[in-house]
């Protein structure tokens, strides 16, 4: 999608001076609904430096296109938070400033978000650092499990775990469910809590260039059957098969005895729903083993941009101890995992969690993430909700293995 809305502008030249003096203001667009931590962040940087961070928040469904827009009439802002799944688009198509030697000059490189780093990266050149980091895990309901006769602080460690104990969970009764997912069509909901699934058992939806679909494996049909099996045996409220991702914290309703969410969850659970006793692991594979999506958004800068040293500057607080403890104080987990440690304490353990799961956590590379991945028409979100509530399994592998190297094709 990115390379099209590229394609059909024209970029103007930038005659800009690499120069930067201590004053100036940055100007820096994020999306609606980054919340407090970012916002926090910027507040605190500006009140300590000379420079300034001024922060436009730009609808999500209209930030991707905006910035190419204004890419091309020389009017785009000098850095940008941008969802890391266009990353590697923007980066391709030459709009993003080339980090890689300054990025690498970093103390801390290497203990940034590696998910992040991968997407931010393009033939082996860094345009993109992470800002924010999301991660998905596993949580279940404490008080449920005991209701069940589970013990309710062992972690499930398999999916046959899970399905058993959903079975348990289901035989309260009522309107109490052993599992949810958002299904309805939701291909972000299900990239983001099913697709660990697979890669936890060794397998991927894409090959390593991103230029192969590899949907059809041993590995996604057990996982297909795993939710399909859920499904049948009314584990699962039966809203889940149109849910479009507005109900994804369905798990706040305490009637939900397991599900995978966000780590964002974790902070929202503790303060708006102190009632749900819950833990939270990471999502296991099929058969052992565990993985996670990495999500969130990566720091980019607008090719030519002549605040470059004030830019850096800013990245530098967001990535210090101080700004590392803003962030995550207001929801964002550490993108820095050598002080990751330092910057949750006193806060809820169970963030720890979120941070475990960057180390195993995946991120699909490709250039055409929305057109495969996140529209709601395109082949990953229609796979999914024909695979595991559909009569035909074998044409949903067919259909979608075709739609999506056929995609995939068209863009190379």
């Amino acid at each position: 999608m990115i390379k099209r809305l590229l394609a059909a502008t024209s970029v103007a030249t930038l005659c800009l001076v690499a120069s930067a003096s201590a004053a100036e203001k940055v100007e820096m667009w994020v999306r609606t609904g980054v919340g407090d931590a970012f916002k926090k962040t910027v507040e605190a940087y500006n009140s300590s430096h000379e420079s300034q961070v001024a922060m436009t928040e730009v609808p999500f469904s209209e930030l991707v296109q905006k910035y190419a827009t204004a890419i091309a009439g020389g009017q785009a802002p000098d850095a940008l938070s941008m969802d890391l799944i266009y990353n590697p688009a923007f980066a391709a198509a030459g709009q993003l400033e080339d980090l890689t030697d300054w990025a690498k000059s970093l103390p801390y490189f290497n203990s940034l978000s590696p998910s992040h780093v991968k997407l931010g990266s393009y033939h082996g050149r860094i345009y993109g650092l992470p800002l924010s980091v999301e991660t998905s895990v596993f949580a279940w309901n404490k008080d449920l499990y005991k209701k069940a006769g589970l013990n309710p602080e062992k972690a499930p460690a398999s999916w046959d775990e899970i399905t058993a104990n959903a079975e348990k969970i289901r035989a309260l009764g009522d309107d109490t469910y052993g599992f949810y997912f958002s299904g309805g069509g939701c291909g972000g909901c299900m990239i983001f809590t099913f697709t660990p699934l697979v890669w936890g058992s060794g397998a991927d939806i894409l090959s390593a260039d991103g230029k192969a679909a590899t949907l059809d494996t041993p590995e996604m049909r057990q996982a297909i059957n795993i939710y399909r099996n859920m499904v049948k045996k009314d584990l699962v409220p039966a809203g889940a098969a149109s849910d479009n991702g507005v109900n994804f914290l369905s798990f706040t309703n305490g009637k939900i005895g397991q599900q995978s969410l966000g780590a964002f969850a974790i902070g929202s659970l503790v303060t708006e729903h102190p009632d749900i006793n819950f833990g939270v692991t990471l999502i296991p594979g099929a058969t052992g083993g565990t993985s996670s999506f990495a999500g969130g958004d990566n720091f980019v800068v607008t090719k030519g941009t002549p605040k470059i040293a004030a830019v850096k500057k800013f990245l530098e607080y967001i990535y210090s101890e101080d700004g590392q403890k803003i962030m995550a104080k207001y929801g964002s987990l550490p993108t820095r995992g050598d002080i990751a440690e330092k910057v949750l304490q006193g806060l809820d353990p169970r963030l720890q969690v979120g941070i475990d799961a960057i180390a195993v956590a995946k991120t699909p590379y490709t250039l055409q993430f929305n057109d495969l991945i996140n529209s709601a028409n395109g082949p990953w979100a229609s796979f999914t909700n024909a695979a595991i509530f559909g009569d035909d399994v074998d044409g949903a592998f067919a259909n979608a293995q075709s739609e999506m190297q056929s995609i995939i094709d068209s863009g190379q």
